[in-house]
């Protein structure tokens, strides 16, 4: 670190499953350093998505490492979510071709809905135990993928968990955390957004200010993706606590199931 910034700088991990993600302050200038980001991070910032990118630094041993502004602000809480500024944002960068071309220039091709549901299912068959419901979603999941669209080709982030929403002190929003992000339909985050946080009777009105207007087309593509969404997340944790997530999970697939 010290190659970075020199010794004066106070430097403290910024926790993470990782690791690989710090903070730095010398003089009241503060920063957010991340080890190996993707070079994605240079168009979100440009974007105005992700805090202000400072410089970008290669060490010796291969190793890149960014700085971000460091902002004083907060996660948004889980009543937040259904505000118009989280629809706006996340709008945004749906619609935004820029963060398209960059994700392709990375070698990224879109997720397409048979490719998640094959991955899904081969799974599913290395665990034949699973419960119930892991079968019952896979075969609602089957049954309907040929009905989905697939030319909605846009950057999802693919974790909408409340967390990963910075308000600033001046009221800007932020989507951090970046490392997940797929081409595919926007109903992947969507989805997810609306499970996770908005209650059924106001789905309608939070689409309203995205910019969709409800059809049975567009539930389908909510539905499915949100069940596949959880499935991932219930083969392959990633918080420390991982039994937990699973059960949450679990659950969580169980309510979708059961939705009408």
């Amino acid at each position: 670190m010290e190659q970075l910034l020199g010794k004066e700088w106070e430097i403290t991990p910024a926790g993470g499953a990782t690791g690989d993600a710090y903070f730095a302050e010398y003089e009241g200038k503060k920063l957010f350093l991340k080890r190996n980001s993707s070079p994605f991070l240079a168009v979100l910032s440009a974007e105005g998505i992700v805090p202000k990118l400072v410089w970008t630094k290669r060490l010796e041993n291969g190793d890149v490492f960014t700085a971000q502004q460091w902002l004083n602000g907060r996660e948004l809480k889980p009543n937040e979510m259904g505000s118009e500024q989280v629809a706006a944002l996340l709008r945004k960068i749906h619609s935004s071709k820029e963060l398209v071309t960059m994700l392709k220039r990375l070698g990224k091709t879109p997720l397409r809905p048979e490719t998640m549901f094959a991955v899904l299912a081969e799974r599913q068959q290395r665990h034949p135990s699973a419960a119930a419901a892991v079968h019952e979603a896979l075969a609602w999941l089957e049954q309907r993928v040929a009905s989905l669209p697939d030319d909605q080709h846009v950057v999802c982030h693919c974790d909408m968990n409340h967390n990963n929403w910075l308000l600033a002190d001046d009221g800007t929003l932020y989507l951090i955390d970046w490392d997940g992000a797929v081409i595919g339909d926007p109903a992947i985050d969507i989805g997810m957004l609306l499970h996770l946080y908005i209650p059924r009777p106001q789905w309608e009105a939070w689409l309203h200010q995205y910019g969709l207007a409800w059809t049975e087309g567009l539930a389908l593509r909510l539905k499915w993706y949100a069940i596949a969404h959880t499935l991932y997340s219930l083969f392959w944790p990633k918080g420390k606590d991982s039994q937990k997530e699973k059960e949450q999970s679990l659950q969580l697939l169980q309510c979708i199931i059961a939705e009408q």
